[in-house]
């Protein structure tokens, strides 16, 4: 099957690399014109010259950027059917008694809830005309399960709520034909995860054990899911959260 996504608009953020470039990608494929938006300049124009169209720099905890990001959607498509939130700031990972609220924890808050709402927010009107619209949201293992890896309380509280934020949005949305639904992945090969220390080691033993098929993610595997929720076939879809995890949560 071809074209799932023919003729949709699609704007797709974080598209520089990982999972937002591979979205992106995929979607392009499957017939969507895709606006994708990037802070990394130099990811975003190796991602364009893939055939996607690129604005960067774009800070999505900045409302201004944010607004200049949905408006040129506007201007370019006049509508949007399809909003992807890929893009996240790293975030801090250190345990709750030495973690710095101004300097760790605030940043990551931003950097994974903050971005999502103002592009949720700056996007509405245009998905609330369109008539039948779906946001993708990512939430993650961690919104479900902690980590005896890593000290990571700042992305477990902030994908926790994506997770309940992406709910409350199905909600709000409905109404107006706009579905909301979570991403959960596990584990994914990027070039965030291995610059982690996530993807070699022992560390990286422990992550493949837990998972029931034996080997970490890659970009395409989320970027399926991705297709499918932003699809039609998909229209009776909203409010719920989809584990790509290899199976590490049904163990």
């Amino acid at each position: 099957m071809s074209g799932r996504l023919e003729g949709k608009v699609a704007l797709v953020t974080g598209v520089g690399s990982g999972i937002g470039q591979g979205i992106a990608l995929r979607f392009a494929a499957e017939g969507a014109f895709v606006l994708g938006c990037d802070i990394d300049e130099d990811r975003a124009k190796r991602t364009a010259e893939q055939g996607v169209e690129v604005l960067a720099p774009i800070d999505l905890t900045d409302p201004s950027d944010v607004r200049r990001f949905v408006q040129a959607a506007d201007e370019r498509y006049g509508r949007a059917d399809i909003l992807v939130n890929a893009a996240a700031i790293e975030p801090h990972m250190a345990p709750v008694d030495e973690m710095d609220f101004e300097e760790q924890w605030r940043p990551t808050i931003a950097g994974e809830v903050d971005l999502v709402f103002l592009a949720c927010r700056e996007a509405w009107p245009l998905l609330k005309a369109a008539g039948n619209a779906s946001v993708i949201n990512f939430a993650s293992v961690n919104s479900f399960r902690a980590s005896r890896q890593m000290a990571m309380v700042a992305h477990c509280a902030g994908k926790g709520a994506v997770l309940s934020m992406t709910r409350q949005l199905a909600v709000e949305g409905g109404p107006y034909g706009i579905r909301a639904n979570t991403i959960a992945p596990g584990m994914v090969q990027t070039s965030a995860t291995a610059a982690a220390g996530a993807l070699r080691g022992p560390k990286a033993e422990a992550l493949i054990a837990r998972t029931l098929v034996g080997r970490l993610g890659v970009p395409d595997d989320i970027a399926w899911c991705a297709v499918y929720l932003a699809s039609d076939e998909a229209r009776w879809v909203t409010g719920a959260n989809f584990s790509i995890d290899g199976g590490v949560t049904a163990a």
